[in-house]
């Protein structure tokens, strides 16, 4: 009942740390350093893992994907089927809030144009209007896209959500499925995408749907924010709007190609603030007992949490 950590990008030795003392019985191991019982190892906590470990460790139970996509996981054709949970975590939820939060704020708050201006030591006030006059769009009403939803509606923005099947939140006007997609983004100044990445989502943000966004809002054209999954969106297109001034602004901190080649035009725009996927990091401290109480109730033989639905992809 041993646990093997196959980790990209993250700090592999720290999480194996903040683990073996709440798992006393077991090796916490990590699969680059060399696993000691592979045939002992009955749990994988994966985050880009290498596709051989499936093959090596032969009587594994159960993958924990250390963050709240599985995109990494699924995409692999090594991946058994078995029971895969994800992170979904109070402190991931509110890292990811306040990144969404603040790009919402840097846009409403025309944070861009008052950074051009001191740069040129140029002085001009222009108008700043208030939350309740700009309407929020949430691709995606997960736990972290509620999260989301709730506080910017705490402070006074218009907040809907599209997500695939219909939800029920109070103060939250929800669209769901395809046919409902065109009348969400035509009410939407800002567009804020958490979506997973799945087959459903590849792309959905491109063109033809960035071209139903409001153009009649008080910011003066449409923002898209996105720190759900970079394969949801078409670069090229939302290049082509940053051009054309479709789009007023952008906040990226998720892209198809990671990271971001230096050859991307996205790279040119002033008014795309671009971060390197960092809106929500998955913190071993906080983590770590969750982790811990998922392997502990699977073992109880009792109802996982956060199970990933395989044929959805989420």
């Amino acid at each position: 009942m041993n646990v093997i950590l196959s980790l990209k990008n993250f700090n592999q030795a720290e999480w194996i740390d903040r683990l073996q003392p709440l798992l006393p019985n077991r090796k916490v191991e990590g699969w680059d350093e060399g696993v000691s019982e592979p045939d002992q190892a009955s749990f994988l906590l994966a985050w880009k893992p290498d596709p051989a470990v499936f093959s090596k460790l032969p009587n594994l139970k159960m993958i924990i994907s250390l963050g709240a996509g599985v995109d990494h996981l699924m995409s692999l054709p090594e991946l058994p089927n078995l029971p895969l949970v994800r992170i979904i975590d109070p402190d991931l939820t509110s890292r990811m809030t306040e990144w969404v939060v603040f790009q919402t704020l840097l846009h409403h708050r025309q944070h861009l144009t008052y950074a051009t201006q001191q740069k040129a030591h140029y002085w001009k006030q222009h108008r700043q209007w208030a939350a309740k006059d700009v309407r929020v769009g949430i691709l995606g009403l997960g736990e972290i896209g509620l999260g989301a939803a709730k506080a910017l509606k705490s402070l006074g923005f218009q907040v809907a959500g599209w997500s695939r099947s219909a939800k029920d939140t109070a103060g939250i006007e929800s669209f769901h499925g395809q046919d409902q997609l065109p009348g969400f983004l035509k009410q939407t100044d800002i567009l804020i995408n958490l979506l997973p990445s799945t087959p459903a989502t590849h792309k959905l943000v491109n063109a033809k749907t960035l071209a139903m966004l409001s153009q009649s809002g008080p910011l003066g054209g449409p923002v898209y924010i996105n720190a759900g999954r970079g394969a949801s969106q078409d670069e090229a297109a939302i290049d082509d709007a940053l051009t054309s001034g479709l789009l007023k602004g952008a906040s990226i901190d998720v892209f198809a190609v990671e990271p971001l080649p230096e050859t991307s035009p996205l790279w040119k725009h002033e008014n795309c603030i671009i971060t390197p996927h960092v809106a929500a990091e998955s913190n071993p401290a906080a983590i770590s007992k969750y982790v811990v109480e998922q392997i502990e109730s699977f073992e109880r033989g009792e109802a996982m949490k956060n199970l990933v639905d395989l044929e959805a992809g989420y």
